[in-house]
């Protein structure tokens, strides 16, 4: 390894058995000593399937990661994504050292301190205090040098009430904002980071963030973060890493990196039909987007008008109806929202049993280049009826700068909602049932 190299990975895989047994049978283990003894590959290394949850199991192992290789340098900060079921949490446990590869190997400068799950390397029994210093001596610290940091833990995690109760009665998000503490203020030389900081509160988030940032720029500590939170990733990451079925699909860039797992975990559509959610009382039946000359299309041109139609089936009559359809950034920011109780005569007051097209017209909407998202919901006043998440996912392309545009553009980069104004029209398309 070079000097500024503190983090080796070369041809790092795991492979497990599927189905009851995890670590294989017997038999199998005696066939893979003869082979080693005889200097022989492990005949078990040739089969195995690829990483995909989604598909159906053909063979008796597979392979959760295969062929990992990258360098991370001192006070870097590597970020590493990819769908749930990719390989990331096994790719984390294997470089703190919790399961060890089926082939590759590491090689580390310094200590590893780890947050992996909820609680791992915590006693339950234990109270807050004797955890610190037992996770203090896992990462060979005497107890002088966690005396020196035990106050800036406390203080940090925010459970001084609690610290000298049994970790057993502590929440999910107190044992991860005590176990963020300990790992980041014991001063290992890699912290190794997984998804348990989504189990914090918004407040803490911030902090564990704003504390990696810290680490890495001002103590000069490297830090390996796996996350589902993309805005997170491009604020603290200096480069990524994408899983994809058990294999490393990128590395490079945070921004093109982002990008490529944004647009490879989502299709782009113009329409789409809803099955298997049939509210009794009413459902969205269906949704399409198209241009202004009536085409259906998956991708804009920023400051181009778009509409929105959603199909509508009534089986009763509601005594309040509302529909809102928003639009939301890549990163989950809410940007537009479009709510027919906005309007002084609700568009929807009139509809009763029946089946309806509810169609909505923007104005020019400005936005950056990028992926965006769309969510609607059916309501009956303040009951919610029928809702889709980020059900449909579109483009914005050809961005042309103007000053209404980069008005607009610093509007929506501060997080703003926007409500926007737009033309409603509802037709009922035939009675209901």
């Amino acid at each position: 390894m070079s000097q500024q190299t503190i983090l080796k990975v070369e041809n790092i895989s795991k492979q497990y058995r599927l189905g009851n047994v995890g670590t294989g049978t017997l038999s199998h283990d005696l066939n893979r000593w003869w082979h080693q003894i005889r200097g022989k590959e492990n005949p078990y290394a040739k089969v195995g399937a690829v990483n995909d949850r989604s598909a159906t199991a053909t063979q008796d192992y597979v392979w959760a990661i295969k062929n990992i290789n990258f360098e991370v340098k001192k006070g870097e900060v590597l970020g590493i994504i990819g769908k749930n079921g990719a390989g990331k949490s096994t790719l984390l446990k294997i470089l703190s050292r919790v399961t060890s590869p089926t082939t590759g190997s590491i090689k580390t400068k310094g200590r590893i301190a780890s947050l992996l799950e909820v609680g791992t390397g915590f006693h339950p029994e234990l109270t807050g205090k004797e955890n610190i210093y037992l996770n203090g001596a896992i990462l060979g610290m005497n107890k002088a040098e966690i005396n020196s940091k035990i106050d800036e833990i406390i203080e940090f995690s925010g459970c001084q009430m609690y610290i000298d109760t049994p970790v057993k009665r502590y929440s999910s998000g107190m044992r991860v904002r005590l176990a963020f503490a300990v790992a980041a203020f014991l001063e290992p030389d890699i912290l190794v980071v997984d998804e348990v900081l989504a189990v914090g509160d918004a407040e803490f988030q911030k902090k564990a963030i704003g504390k990696m940032q810290d680490i890495s720029k001002g103590d000069g500590r490297t830090v390996i973060f796996v996350s589902h939170n993309m805005a997170a990733v491009q604020d603290l990451c200096s480069r990524v890493i994408i899983l994809t079925n058990g294999e490393q699909s990128y590395e490079g860039d945070v921004q093109n990196g982002v990008s490529i797992y944004l647009s490879n975990n989502f299709d782009e559509k113009s329409e789409v039909i809803f099955e298997g959610s049939k509210n009794t009382r009413a459902y969205i039946h269906s949704f399409s987007m198209t241009n202004s000359r009536g085409d259906l299309v998956s991708s804009f041109k920023s400051g181009e008008k778009m509409i929105f139609s959603a199909f509508i089936n009534l089986r009763s009559n509601l005594v309040n109806p509302s529909f809102s359809l928003r639009l939301t950034d890549a990163h989950g920011t809410s940007l537009v929202t479009w709510r027919s109780l906005y309007f002084k005569n609700s568009p929807l007051s009139d509809m009763k049993t029946g089946k309806y097209q509810i169609q909505i017209a923007s104005k020019e909407l400005y936005l950056l280049d990028g992926t965006y998202y769309l969510s609607m919901s059916l309501l009956d006043g303040k009951n919610p009826i029928d809702i889709k998440k980020e059900f449909i996912q579109f483009s914005v392309v050809a961005s042309k700068p103007s000053n209404e545009y980069i008005t607009i553009s610093r509007a929506l980069s501060s997080n703003c909602l926007i409500y926007s104004n737009s033309d409603w029209t509802v037709e009922k398309l035939q009675n209901g049932n």
